[in-house]
């Protein structure tokens, strides 16, 4: 592991905050902040604080790139990933007050080409069940057909998944997804004429003052450039590889961008915060983004989710209720509502606040994938501003996330204790090798190349692995881009005659991203060897 050095972190602290306002700050916080990154290994943060339509904070903190002397500050841009769903669950109530839109109205009315699984969920399912992960989906099901960057384009993915079974009936869970957001983009592109970055980009930025924002994953590998742009000034994802915290590389593929494509900065998102928190007012208050109908809606449970019993560490989070509603999670917090999301992709994780009866806004965005850094630092400034009894977050995230490490430690530990290292595979390895489809994803190919076997998904480029004998006939499947952190394993099963029947896949480590569903593919044999 490679710690930052303090003073780096501190000597790199930029911000725009007035000498008044910065009164209304905790004293600590630069300290407080510093101390978490530290403890976290994150290299660069930045956090805007709104209150009452004014910013008090809109600062950055730590550097850029690891290695690098460029300071993070209040326009240095970091992608926020799924915090983007609220601009486009934003977008779709302008299209509504538009009336272009009804947000009861089936998705069929609008794309009639559209279709689930489920011939009646293809009928029934709305413009609003697109937002609010009621399907009937799975957690992540369909991911893998754009994440990791995939030949699949946007309109590709969104018909594959009338091939998606269902997990549960129609509206009667929770389980995150984000295809159908891309689905909302369409449903955004096909009523506007406009593209769902055009869009998002005239309508919803620009309007809101969000100059150096973009709405394009690849602009971040781009340096900020396009559609607004951040001059260079972008943060770097960085992520623990084995072991080790290091840069790596962004996320490009533009084909999900309306569940998760907007790149911004401390600067701009304060901006977006004050606008939600005046229910759609722009600056000046002359002009709307949006109705406070459309807040309403934006801001109402559609999706109740029964909420959990957190770790004693953490038991001031213990909430009374929790629900999603139209591109933001709610739930409530010291008896006040908040209005929330986070934000992951690979090297960024975020997090936005919003407390409504205190006007308050809190964004922490970071380029270390550590949810455990955003949390301490939400928390502490929530608590401060709800004048709520100090909690030392990060020492309980510290507490919390070692307890987490160990436990995901063990368990791949237990699997390895249970592995009958004397079996061998059934079949000679030239008898695994073949074309393999998944009525979903497509086709999976494996190889026998210089005499191991390798497995190819043939519309991700670096879903390709090593396939490394576990036990029987199951697989390891080492992927060669070790980024990834997903290998999976490969269970061949048999027919009576011998010959390969069908294979399942499965993540080998509990702590691998939801959006790796191997769980949900069935691979059919479609050629011999």
């Amino acid at each position: 592991m490679t710690p930052l050095p303090r003073p780096l972190v501190l000597l790199s602290a930029l911000s725009f905050v007035s000498a008044s306002l910065a009164a209304q700050l905790p004293r600590d916080l630069d300290a407080y902040v510093t101390r978490v990154m530290h403890d976290f290994e994150v290299p660069g943060v930045a956090i805007a604080i709104v209150q009452d339509g004014r910013v008090l904070l809109a600062k950055g903190y730590g550097v850029r790139k690891l290695g690098e002397p460029a300071p993070v500050d209040e326009r240095t841009l970091f992608g926020i990933a799924s915090n983007t769903k609220a601009f486009t669950a934003t977008a779709l109530g302008i299209l509504v007050e538009e009336g272009k839109l009804r947000w009861d109205a089936p998705v069929i009315d609008y794309l009639p080409g559209f279709a689930m699984y489920d011939p009646f969920v293809t009928r029934e399912l709305t413009i609003r069940d697109l937002l609010v992960h009621r399907s009937g989906l799975g957690l992540g099901a369909g991911d893998l057909l754009w994440w990791p960057t995939s030949t699949y384009d946007r309109k590709e993915v969104a018909r594959r998944l009338r091939y998606i079974k269902p997990a549960t009936s129609f509206r009667s869970a929770y389980a995150y997804d984000n295809v159908l957001y891309l689905v909302a983009g369409q449903v955004i592109e096909t009523v506007s004429g406009q593209s769902w970055e055009d869009f998002v980009q005239s309508r919803i930025l620009a309007r809101v003052g969000m100059t150096g924002s973009t709405v394009r994953h690849s602009s971040a590998a781009a340096g900020g450039a396009g559609g607004g742009g951040g001059g260079g000034n972008v943060a770097t994802p960085h992520a623990p590889i084995d072991g080790k915290v290091r840069p790596i590389a962004p996320f490009t593929s533009d084909n999900t961008n309306p569940a998760g494509g907007i790149n911004s900065s401390a600067t701009d998102i304060a901006k977006w915060m004050i606008v939600q928190l005046d229910s759609g007012r722009l600056a000046g208050g002359s002009d709307r983004l949006f109705s406070q109908n459309t807040a309403r809606n934006l801001w109402s449970v559609v999706t109740p989710i029964r909420p959990g019993t957190p770790p004693a560490e953490l038991a001031a989070l213990k909430a009374s209720f929790a629900g999603y509603g139209l591109g933001f999670f709610l739930r409530d917090y010291r008896g006040y509502k908040v209005v929330w999301h986070t934000g992951g992709l690979p090297g960024y994780v975020s997090r936005i606040s919003l407390i409504p009866d205190r006007k308050l806004g809190i964004a922490v965005l970071t380029n270390q994938e550590s949810g455990e850094a955003f949390e301490a630092i939400s928390w502490r400034l929530l608590d401060h501003f709800l004048g709520a009894p100090a909690t030392d977050w990060d020492a309980a995230y510290r507490v919390v996330k070692a307890r987490g490490d160990s436990a995901t430690a063990a368990e791949e530990k237990r699997a390895v204790a249970k592995r009958d290292t004397a079996s061998r595979p059934s079949l000679p390895l030239e008898k695994y090798a073949g074309t393999y489809r998944d009525a979903w994803y497509g086709d999976v190919t494996i190889g026998l190349e210089t005499g191991k076997l390798v497995l190819r998904f043939s519309h991700t480029p670096s879903l390709t692995g090593d396939l490394e004998h576990f036990q029987y006939d199951t697989f390891i499947a080492r992927w060669r881009d070790r980024e990834l952190r997903a290998d999976a394993y490969v269970i061949f099963a048999l027919k009576p005659d011998g010959s390969i029947d069908q294979v399942k896949m499965a993540a080998v480590s509990p702590a691998t991203d939801f959006s790796f569903d191997f769980q949900d593919l069935l691979l059919v044999p479609q050629s011999p060897p």
